[in-house]
């Protein structure tokens, strides 16, 4: 079907687009970290259940082991560490200036994979990742410039640097992700491939959480009624259907491109 890559990147847009506004509600009434764990657990039994009755499977154990170490990379870089910046930037300076941010991640897997991977890329293809870039230096120095005439509070540098943290977590955490799915035979199934990810990112934040102590911040979080559902709301057409989505994009279009869809994420 002529332009499925196109409309499967729209699809993830739309899908980031509404997950965004849940997870910045619930991170501002409980904190960012507590929602990360709460997100992925609900969409990592999302995905067990799902599988389950597509597939038969509840975690995709056939898959090669070259699959389950770059999706369980992809996953602790992206959804992980990447993720904790993200929504630390959410909080400090707001989802339009983070998203903003975020769309580098285009341009950033593009040169990763353009570099590593041998991917191509058409002049246009560059000139559109350029006025990207420069879109949001625009956007970005005008909002200080007007907070400053208004003597109102700018954009935190803090929030910028959470920012771009979280753009280099995307950035590459797609690039090990289409390493990962890529076999002899064609692409691996983007949900269960997925589900490796989510799954690699619980056993991170599981033993962070240990070893930090910070569960009391998880169980006050539990207890907040509308924090769970914004965050699972969220979960829904973010980890779950947000991230698969934009997997799936890697199978019609090269990373830099897909990405466009994929970093105007949440997460």
């Amino acid at each position: 079907m002529p332009w499925t890559g196109e409309l499967i990147a729209i699809g993830t847009v739309l899908c980031w687009t509404i997950s965004v506004q849940f997870f910045e509600a619930a991170s501002k009434r409980v904190g960012a970290t507590a929602v990360n764990i709460i997100r992925l657990t609900v969409a990592l039994i999302l995905f067990s259940l799902f599988l389950f009755f597509r597939q038969g499977y509840i975690l995709p154990f056939q898959f090669p082991a070259h699959a389950w170490f770059y999706l369980s990379c992809s996953g602790i870089i992206g959804f992980f560490i990447g993720d904790i910046f993200l929504f630390k930037a959410l909080v400090e300076i707001g989802p339009r200036v983070t998203m903003l941010i975020f769309s580098l991640s285009a341009p950033t897997a593009a040169l990763i994979g353009w570099s590593l991977l041998d991917e191509t890329y058409v002049l246009h293809q560059w000139l559109g990742m350029f006025v990207t870039l420069f879109g949001v230096g625009i956007v970005i120095l005008e909002r200080n410039q007007k907070a400053s005439k208004l003597n109102i509070r700018g954009i935190s540098l803090k929030g910028v640097l959470f920012g771009f943290g979280a753009m280099f977590g995307q950035a590459c955490g797609y690039i090990l992700s289409k390493t990962g799915m890529q076999t002899d035979s064609g692409y691996l199934d983007a949900f269960s491939s997925t589900q490796i990810r989510v799954f690699a990112a619980v056993l991170c934040f599981l033993v962070f959480f240990t070893v930090t102590g910070k569960w009391g911040k998880v169980i006050t979080a539990v207890k907040d009624t509308r924090a769970v559902l914004f965050t699972a709301t969220g979960s829904v057409f973010g980890p779950f259907l947000g991230v698969s989505l934009s997997l799936l994009v890697l199978k019609y279009l090269t990373t830099g491109v897909a990405s466009v869809g994929g970093g105007v994420k949440m997460s």
